[in-house]
C-alpha cells in the first residue's frame, strides 16, 4: 500500500467510531423537519425519544475511540509513484484519422479534405490535451510527494518523542473535531516524550436537560422538572465521560504513557458575585490503567477512583471549585 493509501486507512479508522447514539440523532434531526406535520401522539413520542437520545449521547462519549495510529507503518509508507506520461486521446484521435472512410455525400458535396483536415486537427489537440494533462499529474505528484515527505518526518519524530510533534500530529488529526459533546475547546501542553496534559473548557450546566420527558400510559407527553440529584449526577457523568475520551484519543494518537487532564468551566465566586473559570476536576491518567477498564460498562463518575484525581462535587451543588 502506498502512503497516502496508508494514511487514507489511518485517518478513516480514526473517525470510524460513532455511536449509535450519534447515528440516532441525524435521523431523529431528519425527522424535525416532519414535525409540524406529525399528530399529537407522534409529536409525543417524537419528544420523548430525542429527550432520551440527547441523554444517550451524554453518557456514551466515552464509549468510542479512534483506532490506534500507527506511526511506524506511516513513517515506512513508500513514496507515491511519478506518473507517466501517456498518449491516450492522440491515439482515440489518430486512430479515428487513419480510419476515415470519406461516404458517397461527402465526395458528392466536396468536403472529403475539410473533414480529413478537422480529424487532422483534433489529433494535435487530442496531443496537447495528453501534454496538460501529464504536466497536471506531474504538479498533482509534486504536491503529493511534499505531503508524503512532511507525514514521514512527522512519523519519524513523533516515535522519537518530539514534543512538537506531539502538538503537530494532534493539530494534523484534529481527533476531537467531530466530538460535539466534549466542549467548546481542547488545549495541549506536551512536558516531555511520555506526559501530556489536555486543558478542556467544558460546555456548561445547560448541556443537561432541566426537565424530564416520558410518555404516559395515555401516551400523552408527561413533563416534569429534574430531580437536583438527577441532574447533578448527569453532569457529572457527562464531564468524566469527556475526560476518559480525551485520554483515550490521545493514547490512541501519541505513544504517551501518562495524560493529565483538566476540566474547566464558569463558576460562580460566591464571595464576589462573579463568573470565574476555575478547574472543577483534575485527573492523571495512565495508559497501562485506562486500557483495562470496560468502557461499556462503567460508570464514568465512580471510573476516577482508578485514577489519581481532585474533584469537588456535591449530590445537590453540582461540581464547585475547592482545589487549594
Amino acid at each position: 500500500m502506498g502512503w497516502k493509501g496508508t494514511l487514507r486507512s489511518m485517518e478513516a479508522a480514526s473517525r470510524r467510531s460513532e455511536r449509535d447514539a450519534q447515528r440516532r440523532r441525524r435521523e431523529l434531526e431528519r425527522q424535525r423537519k416532519q414535525l409540524e406535520r406529525m399528530q399529537g401522539l407522534e409529536r409525543a413520542a417524537y419528544e420523548v425519544e430525542v429527550y432520551e437520545n440527547h441523554i444517550d449521547l451524554l453518557l456514551s462519549v466515552h464509549k468510542e475511540c479512534s483506532d490506534p495510529w500507527n506511526w511506524e507503518a506511516i513513517k515506512s509508507a513508500v513514496p507515491p509513484a511519478e506518473p507517466g506520461k501517456t498518449h491516450t486521446h492522440e491515439e482515440l484521435a489518430q486512430a479515428a484519422l487513419d480510419g476515415f472512410k470519406p461516404s458517397l455525400a461527402d465526395k458528392m458535396l466536396k468536403r472529403v479534405d475539410s473533414k480529413r483536415d478537422e480529424l487532422a486537427k483534433a489529433v494535435e489537440e487530442a496531443r496537447e490535451t495528453d501534454e496538460r494533462e501529464y504536466q497536471e499529474s506531474l504538479k498533482t505528484h509534486e504536491q503529493e510527494y511534499t505531503d508524503w515527505e512532511a507525514t514521514c518526518e512527522l512519523a519519524s519524530q513523533v516515535l522519537l518523542g518530539d514534543q512538537e510533534a506531539y502538538l503537530d500530529a494532534i493539530r494534523q488529526t484534529d481527533p476531537f473535531s467531530d466530538i460535539a459533546e466534549l466542549g467548546s475547546s481542547v488545549k495541549f501542553q506536551v512536558h516531555d516524550r511520555s506526559l501530556v496534559e489536555a486543558v478542556l473548557y467544558v460546555r456548561g450546566e445547560d448541556v443537561v436537560p432541566s426537565e424530564v420527558k416520558s410518555l404516559l400510559k395515555s401516551s400523552k407527553l408527561s413533563v416534569k422538572q429534574m430531580p437536583k440529584s438527577k441532574f447533578y449526577a448527569l453532569y457529572q457523568d457527562y464531564i468524566c465521560g469527556c475526560v476518559l475520551r480525551i485520554a483515550r484519543e490521545l493514547f490512541a494518537l501519541l505513544p504517551v504513557k501518562m495524560v493529565i487532564v483538566n476540566a474547566v468551566s464558569e463558576l460562580l465566586n460566591t464571595q464576589s458575585g462573579y463568573m470565574e473559570t476555575k478547574p472543577i476536576l483534575s485527573v492523571a491518567i495512565p495508559r497501562e490503567t485506562l486500557q483495562n477498564l470496560n468502557f461499556e460498562m462503567i460508570d464514568p463518575s465512580d471510573s476516577m477512583s482508578n485514577f489519581v484525581h481532585r474533584m469537588a462535587f456535591g449530590k445537590t451543588r453540582g461540581f464547585h471549585y475547592s482545589f487549594r
